[in-house]
Parts: structure tokens; C-alpha cells; sequence
């Protein structure tokens, strides 16, 4: 029912920039708390970062001070600016929403960062 599609993903070399976007439908977008969440090849999936419905928002350390997590409410969409990108940011990026206490999640994108 909730539909979340993710998109931005791809290459890019180390130190480039990649801006990943989700664009959310058929849920009350303003009153949920998103974020986004990254897997890589034989790891758990892991919290990048999150911003709750009133805009405050957690990072994962290890993205703090090169990834900036965004939503417009008008757009009902998320997004995600990663700059600086390393090779440790290889994997596939989730888009979460949470509502009551229910999560939601987008099919994932690719995100490659390798020369």
C-alpha cells in the first residue's frame, strides 16, 4: 500500500557526490519519520540516518559532516546529498518510513563508490 522508490544511486569515484532520492506515496508523509539505511555485501543492514517529522535528525558517526539527510514535505520526498564518498560506502540504500510505529521500505539502490 505505502510506496516508497528510491533513485540517485550509481558510480561514482572516491570523493565524488551522489544526491539519492524517495519519493513517498499513499502515506501521510509529514507525519513520518524517514531515513535511510545501507547494506553491503555480507554486512547487517545499518542506520545512515534518520529525520523525524518535526526535522530533527541522527546520523550514523561515520557519515557526519559528509552526508546531509533532507525531506520536503510538499514533495513527499527524502533525500540524501553524499559527498565525500569513500569505497566503505558501497551498498544498496534503503528508504524507510516509520508511521505508528509501523516501517515501511523502498526496493533499495545501488550506490558503487570504486576508481
Amino acid at each position: 500500500q505505502v510506496q516508497l522508490v528510491e533513485s540517485g544511486g550509481g558510480l561514482v569515484q572516491p570523493g565524488g557526490s551522489l544526491r539519492l532520492s524517495c519519493a513517498a506515496s499513499r502515506i501521510r508523509f509529514s507525519r513520518s519519520t524517514m531515513g535511510w539505511y545501507r547494506q553491503a555485501p555480507g554486512r547487517e543492514r545499518e542506520l545512515v540516518a534518520t529525520i523525524a517529522r518535526g526535522g530533527s535528525i541522527n546520523y550514523q558517526d561515520s557519515v557526519k559532516g559528509r552526508f546531509t539527510i533532507s525531506r520536503d514535505n510538499a514533495k513527499n520526498t527524502l533525500y540524501l546529498q553524499m559527498n565525500s564518498l569513500k569505497a566503505e560506502d558501497t551498498a544498496v540504500y534503503y528508504c524507510n518510513a516509520n508511521i505508528i510505529g509501523v516501517s515501511y521500505w523502498g526496493q533499495g539502490t545501488q550506490v558503487t563508490v570504486s576508481s
